[in-house]
């Protein structure tokens, strides 16, 4: 399975700005429980698990871009939301900079395997500034879409 693989146009979202950590990670929740059959948790619970996880580090991975990412148990298949800010918000990233790009990964409980190998496809793809460049560049979400499949395609 490939992040390209669970990227859907209704899981992206591009908005001006985020006042807090807390508003960008609800953003993502919404967009995580959407775009799809409506099966599944809700927005709430997901909120909750991306909220969990943020307590014990941040995702903050540096030159703007986080991967908040969690587990649920009444998940059936992984999810990937995708979330850019015109305007950075604080999230406790190691290098103090403000993230503008949030990829949010959603498992099922005991997807372990999957969940690692899905956090390891997009820590290395997001380590690559021409990666992070043309997210930013991306006009528009059908734009920001097409980079997205383009560069997570390979596992």
């Amino acid at each position: 399975m490939t992040i390209a693989e669970l990227i859907t146009s209704e899981r992206i979202g591009l908005k001006p700005e985020c006042s807090s950590q807390k508003r960008a990670l609800e953003a993502l929740a919404e967009l995580l429980a959407g775009g799809g059959d409506g099966a599944g948790p809700g927005s709430n619970a997901i909120f909750e698990a991306l909220s969990a996880r943020e307590k014990l580090g941040s995702t903050g991975l540096g030159h703007g871009v986080a991967i908040p990412h969690g587990r649920l148990a009444d998940l059936e298949a992984p999810r990937v939301a995708v979330l850019r800010l015109e305007k950075g918000v604080d999230f406790d990233a190691m290098d103090h900079e403000p993230v503008d790009i949030l990829i949010a990964l959603l498992v099922p409980e005991a997807a372990t395997g999957d969940h690692l190998d899905l956090l390891a496809q997009l820590a290395r793809g997001l380590s690559q500034p021409d990666t992070i460049g043309a997210l930013r560049r991306a006009g528009d979400a059908a734009a920001l879409e097409q980079e997205l499949v383009h560069r997570f395609s390979e596992g």
